[in-house]
């Protein structure tokens, strides 16, 4: 099967359900993760995020905190590519800024 082949409706449910996490914390996240990119998940990035569900709860919260990067063995181009993908911010969830205030012209 080709890296870049979507999963399917039965592989992205069992992947769902394995990501189910004991902290608050990592399920907001992947729930992101699966609301953005859920559809158009591929068999790599599927890799990737088991390979980040193998960590412990408070090791995975490390690396989407950005309090520390992944190493050794976890450091694969899946687990970066799918890390990347859950630490970027929804844009509408910034703060606003002077420019985009209810107070600017």
């Amino acid at each position: 099967m080709d890296d870049r082949t979507p999963l399917d409706e039965r592989e992205l449910a069992r992947l769902r359900w394995r990501c189910r996490r004991g902290l608050l914390e990592n399920d907001l996240f992947i729930e992101r993760f699966f609301a953005r990119h859920g559809d158009t998940l591929t068999v790599r990035q599927a890799r990737g995020l088991a390979a980040l569900m193998d960590l412990a709860d408070n090791d995975l919260l490390d690396l989407l905190l950005r309090r520390r990067e992944p190493e050794g063995a976890l450091a694969t181009p899946e687990v970066l590519e799918v890390l990347a993908l859950l630490r970027t911010p929804n844009p509408h969830d910034n703060p606003p800024t002077a420019t985009t205030s209810k107070d600017s012209p």
